[in-house]
């Protein structure tokens, strides 16, 4: 078990939460408590990690439920995807949400539903209890949790029920809120709690800096989200929101990349707001038994199962500067070897990991194709990634959002377009300490094109036979501060920002985003400049099914198609 151990040590009711964290708990036979005796106020460490854990256990299984938030968002994206593996298997809603082909059948709808679901019943439930409502504390972080949870939904579906309340007549069932509604409600509810929350931003509690990033994040995605860019007024609030963040002094950049990837990140300067992995009772991330081939466990001796499913795309590998540290910290190509230093064989082969790969689904792609992400810390054992902790919003992050904001406001409150230059180039100089020139980055560039070459990039010939490439040119000159987009990439890779980003950001002259607007690998642009339904997701069908009072969002099937 990892050394750091994240107690809950209570003396009151108000200092379980001035110091609440994800609990690590030793003992799973915990009593569970629904409600609270307005007069009892000192719990013991056992009550109180089994009353309030459902709240954080449930974003834990949001992000890294199987087919969780991470996947959903960079699934979907121009950076790296799940192919059918020939021979081995996967594939399947994979594909879809690779080439855009998305149904009532794909199951990651269905993880970040129950979860966020589950998570927002939980405060909802202690949120009615009467000796929760006397601590302020208490109710401002229970607050704080929902709104994330409603955010991933809003997010994700937009066409979301909008329950606040634990307590409800008998066959009551729950119904859609308008879009609007429920992002007046998240912001509304961020701002209500701001500064209630805590300067304390041990790993797992929403700080008061967490409900900035937070608030941030709404403001930058609000024009996107609701298809209108009438009004800039939000990224000025954005930046206001990031400002208290990167202003407050209690963060800085770590040393190195790979610092915010570890298996610990409880000390991270960096870190906002962490989710806590524990190796008892906090396991899920998976992203070394997605990635490494079976074989390749031997690189690090870890003994975990491994699938060796998902591959980077080579249009994205080709954007990335030589001197990039992030593409070795990030990827493995090539020869693998174990830890002896002899080449890993397969069969009588040697595992090499080819940049070049074949299709999504037809005909797939073969066993050693692709790079394979290695972001995250691997470790020896039965670990490989499975309880890394998991940076959900660090000062890197803060300090994009100002860069971006300034940039298409040009300039805000007397900052002006040079500082989100300087923010970018402060970021990328821990990438580029070998050659720390190449590490500045100007307006113009940032403003100019991406050097990402979109188009349509597909192989579907067969492994020893004759190549049969379906190849489309579109590049990414058109692309609205497109070099900024590159530098999110390059940055967040695999850290649920994609989608978001590639939403958000837009074509020059058309009604379009990135997101639909281009094509990458098997993924082929939207023929319609009108067609935005793909901006969210369908309802999962079993989620419609249960409910009568519930509607399939636009421009999808009311049923599943697999």
């Amino acid at each position: 078990m990892k050394t750091k151990i994240y107690k809950l040590i209570l003396l009151s009711f108000l200092g379980l939460w001035a110091a609440a964290t994800f609990t690590r708990c030793t003992d799973l036979e915990e009593t569970i408590y629904d409600t609270l005796a307005a007069e009892k106020y000192t719990f013991s460490e056992k009550d109180a990690a089994s009353l309030f854990s459902s709240v954080y256990s449930s974003f834990r299984n949001v992000y890294w439920g199987w087919e969780g938030y991470c996947d959903i968002q960079c699934e979907s994206s121009d950076l790296w995807c799940t192919p059918l593996r020939i021979e081995i298997g996967w594939g399947t809603h994979y594909v879809s949400l690779h080439k855009h082909e998305f149904h009532a059948g794909i199951k990651h709808l269905n993880t970040e539903w129950i979860n966020c679901y589950s998570g927002i019943n939980a405060c909802n439930s202690l949120l009615a209890d009467e000796a929760v409502r006397s601590s302020e504390p208490a109710v401002a972080q229970l607050r704080a949790y929902r709104a994330l949870y409603y955010y991933v939904l809003f997010d994700l579906f937009r066409n979301v029920p909008l329950d606040t309340t634990y307590n409800h007549p008998d066959g009551w069932l729950p119904t859609q809120a308008p879009p609007q509604d429920t992002w007046d409600f998240i912001t509304n509810e961020l701002n209500d709690i701001k500064g209630k929350c805590g300067e304390d931003n041990k790993m797992g509690k929403m700080s008061d800096y967490a409900v900035n990033m937070l608030l941030a994040k709404m403001y930058i995605n609000h024009n996107a989200w609701f298809n209108d860019f009438s009004d800039n007024s939000y990224y000025g609030m954005a930046i206001d929101e990031v400002n208290e963040v990167i202003n407050s002094g209690r963060f800085s950049l770590a040393p190195n990349y790979k610092d915010n990837f570890k298996l610990d990140i409880s000390v991270n300067p960096e870190i906002i707001f962490g989710i806590p992995m524990e190796e008892n009772y906090a396991r899920g991330n998976y992203y070394a038994n997605k990635w490494i081939h079976t074989a390749g466990r031997a690189v690090w001796d870890f003994n975990g199962w491994a699938t060796g499913g998902s591959t980077v795309l080579p249009q994205f590998l080709d954007t990335y500067d030589e001197d990039d540290s992030r593409y070795t910290d990030c990827w493995t190509l090539g020869q693998q070897y174990d830890r002896s230093g002899n080449p890993i064989m397969v069969e009588g082969e040697p595992l090499i990991y080819t940049k070049e790969i074949h299709s999504a689904d037809d005909p797939g792609c073969y066993a050693f194709e692709g790079g394979r992400l290695i972001k995250y810390e691997i470790l020896s054992g039965d670990l490989g990634t499975y309880y890394d902790d998991i940076p959900f919003f660090r000062l890197a992050d803060a300090m994009f959002i100002k860069a971006e904001c300034l940039l298409r406001l040009g300039g805000y409150k007397g900052e002006d377009q040079q500082i989100a230059a300087d923010l970018v180039t402060q970021v990328r100089q821990r990438a580029f300490k070998d050659n720390p020139t190449k590490a500045i980055r100007t307006v113009d560039q940032l403003k100019g094109g991406s050097v990402y070459e979109y188009g349509h990039r597909e192989n579907k010939g067969t492994m020893g036979g004759e190549d049969n490439w379906i190849i489309t040119h579109e590049g990414g000159d058109d692309i609205e501060l497109g070099g900024l987009l590159d530098d999110l990439a390059w940055e967040f890779v695999a850290e649920h920002h994609r989608r978001q980003d590639l939403i958000r950001f837009r074509l020059t002259g058309k009604n379009q985003n990135v997101y639909n607007g281009k094509s990458w690998f098997c993924k082929d642009a939207k023929e319609v400049e009108t067609d935005i339904h793909c901006n969210i997701f369908p309802i999962f069908q079993e989620v419609l099914d249960g409910n009568s009072n519930l509607v399939q969002n636009p421009g999808f099937s009311s049923s599943a198609s697999e």
